[in-house]
């Protein structure tokens, strides 16, 4: 009965270890498997919501192709991302329109967000004077690696806008004026490293800096008037100027001006507007000087430790 007992029981010794070891090894491999495959699904989902909220950030109302054709999502995922972000109190569906719009509650996602550089304090005030009496949007855009971004606008302070809302937009270097007019002002060194960045750009907008003859006098042609001009063949609705911002003799951002051209033609925009802007970048520049300069920023890249 002991022998029987004895042959009952589990198998020791290295073999029987080895088993139980390889079938717990096995379990760990594809529980580390499904959750590594489950935060990729997560991190993908919170990706595609980021996008869904840009392109719901872009116009007052967006219909289901609108946002299909802004993040290149399937309508299906735009649908169960909608349903989470109106769960969330950011999203509304507007039923007489069949479309989308956000919800002041969005503001809450910026709540904690407070540096921003001086130029933007300076600047964003006596722009929104200049489009209240004026009527036309004004933007501000800091270069940004390969684009302008707009850090001010002052859409929201008039209704003579083709766009809702081109805040944080990235606007080419070689096409767009704000991004023609830093380029052309920006100290010789900054246009190399920047012609570098994109040179194996395969984007429309910067096809002028392959032609280095096109180039050249584009930026002799901005220094020599003060100010630069959207090339039109990228937008024939409407005609931006723009103008370089400088802090203590170097140039730190762009500031322009759209009108829309079935209203003012593009030659009575640069007579009226140019005049205008390059007074009102005269008034940031020295607003700027008057201040203490700001701390720079450390830059650490992501992965390193702090100091």
């Amino acid at each position: 009965m002991l022998f029987a007992c004895q042959t009952a029981l589990p198998q020791s010794g290295a073999y029987g270890r080895d088993t139980m070891s390889g079938q717990v090894s096995n379990e760990h491999a594809e529980g580390a498997a499904s959750s590594s495959g489950e935060k990729a699904d997560n991190i993908r989902s919170v990706a595609r919501a980021i996008d869904l909220l840009q392109s719901l950030n872009r116009r007052a109302l967006s219909s289901l192709h609108d946002l299909h054709s802004d993040t290149g999502l399937p309508k299906p995922t735009i649908v169960r991302l909608l349903r989470t972000l109106e769960g969330k109190g950011l999203v509304a569906q507007s039923s007489s329109y069949g479309s989308y719009h956000l919800l002041g509650r969005v503001k809450s996602l910026s709540s904690g967000f407070h540096h921003e550089p001086l130029v933007i304090e300076v600047a964003e005030e006596p722009m929104i004077a200049y489009t209240v009496r004026e009527g036309w949007p004004l933007a501000l855009a800091t270069y940004d690696f390969n684009a302008m971004v707009v850090r001010v606008s002052t859409i929201p302070h008039t209704s003579l806008s083709l766009h809702h809302s081109t805040l944080n937009m990235r606007l080419a270097m070689m096409s767009r004026a704000i991004g023609r007019a830093y380029f052309a002002h920006c100290g010789e060194n900054e246009r190399n490293v920047i012609r570098e960045v994109l040179k194996d750009s395969t984007d429309p907008e910067n096809a002028l800096v392959h032609d280095p003859v096109a180039l050249a006098e584009m930026v002799a042609r901005v220094r020599e008037q003060g100010y630069a001009t959207r090339d039109p063949a990228f937008d024939v609705r409407s005609t931006t100027l723009a103008v370089p911002v400088h802090q203590n003799g170097r140039v730190i951002a762009s500031l322009g001006i759209t009108w829309i051209g079935a209203a003012m033609t593009r030659e009575e925009g640069v007579r009226r507007f140019a005049p205008q802007l390059q007074d009102l970048a005269k008034q940031i520049a020295e607003e700027l000087s008057s201040r203490p300069a700001e701390t720079p920023r450390l830059r650490i890249p992501l992965g390193e430790a702090i100091p």
